[in-house]
Parts: structure tokens; sequence; C-alpha cells
């Protein structure tokens, strides 16, 4: 398992994070893409995970309501995955919103991401509901943990 240093990035540096993004996902999004995401948002964070001062993984996400904290993106760039890294972002993102005093946070997963299905089961998540997603034409599947 890699040990990954977890820093927070400022809206600055959307654009790093866009580029992680990419990597990850298609289509590929810019950084206004994530501004306008966060337009209205309260307490977004983005972290960025770093291995060797190169640039491995992202998440981000925001209150959902004022006892909920959303895990709105979590990505590992494919030549990282299966070393942990996705469980250290999650976990750092899991104690910015203790630190915040949310009391849940959530989390949701195409429900074809089987690794990162198997990392909310791991990370002690509970699966609260499925919705189908019009834009990926998918199952998403809904999972929360209680902070408290």
């Amino acid at each position: 398992m890699a040990t990954a240093k977890i820093v927070p990035v400022g809206p600055g540096e959307l654009a790093l994070v866009a580029e992680l993004y990419n990597q990850v996902f298609s289509p590929p999004e810019d950084a206004e893409f994530f501004e306008r995401r966060f337009q209205g948002r309260y307490n977004v964070t983005s972290m960025v995970a770093m291995l060797d001062d190169r640039h491995v993984g992202f998440i981000i996400g925001f209150e959902l309501m004022p006892s909920t904290f959303f895990c709105w993106m979590c990505g590992v760039i494919p030549d990282f995955r299966r070393s942990g890294i996705s469980t250290q972002l999650i976990q750092a993102q899991q104690a910015f919103a203790v630190e915040r005093n949310y009391s849940i946070i959530r989390f949701e997963c195409n429900n074809q991401h089987r690794p990162m299905l198997h990392v909310a089961i791991t990370e002690g998540y509970d699966l609260v509901g499925i919705r189908w997603d019009t834009n990926s034409s998918n199952n998403v599947v809904i999972f929360e943990k209680d902070l408290r």
C-alpha cells in the first residue's frame, strides 16, 4: 500500500483538478466545469493525493445539507489504482467533515465502478439507496456514514 500525501487545493488550482479528472473520467472537462458546480455551494473542499511529488488522485466535496457533507467525486489515475490512495483520500475528506461538525457523509458511485463500491463498504459506509442517473444511463448507489 502506497502512502500518499493528501493536500488541500484552493479554487485557484481547479486546472490541476480538471487535469486529474481528465486522466480518470471522460468526457474531458475544464476548470469552468468545476467552478459552475461549486456555485452556491458551502464548504467546498478539493484535495489531491501526491506520491513522490506527482499528483495521482483527487477528491472533491461540499455541504449537501447543514448536517451532511457530500463526497461529490473521487478519482485515482489508472497507474496508481489498487494501492490504497482512494481510501486515503476518502479518509482525509471524512476528517474534514468531522472537523466541521457534520454528522453524516454521503457518497454516490456508479454501480459499474466496483472498486469504489468496495472502498465505500470497507470504510464503513451503509448502502442507503439507489437512483437512476440519466446522464450516464446507470444506476448510482448511494452510501452514507454516520460520523458521530
